[in-house]
């Protein structure tokens, strides 16, 4: 069993590209900086929402995580392209 972070969140078209540009570093800060951290995948939903789906391996990982914030760069311009936050939801996968 993994944790899993589901953020859903709304970008301005204009700065879409800010966000993909930023991407690539939020997730080397993550490597570097997040302990747990197992990867992510972002998917583009209609209406210039997207879903950040975040694998952790444990709940205290992603705890842990969300007390950091945007503590580097990367994870800064990343965040700061996002215009609201719509949920953050945490689950727990039950597959192998």
């Amino acid at each position: 069993m993994s944790t899993i972070e589901l953020t859903r969140f709304k970008v301005a078209e204009e700065k879409t590209a800010e966000l993909l540009a930023a991407r690539p570093e939020m997730l080397a800060d993550f490597a570097a900086d997040r302990k747990g951290f197992l990867g992510a995948r972002l998917i583009q939903l209609p209406g210039g929402e997207w879903l950040d789906v975040v694998d952790w391996a444990t709940p205290e990982d992603y705890a842990a995580s969300r007390g950091k914030g945007a503590n580097l760069p990367g994870i800064a311009r990343f965040f700061a392209a996002i215009d609201e936050l719509i949920t953050a939801e945490e689950g727990t996968t039950e597959d192998s």
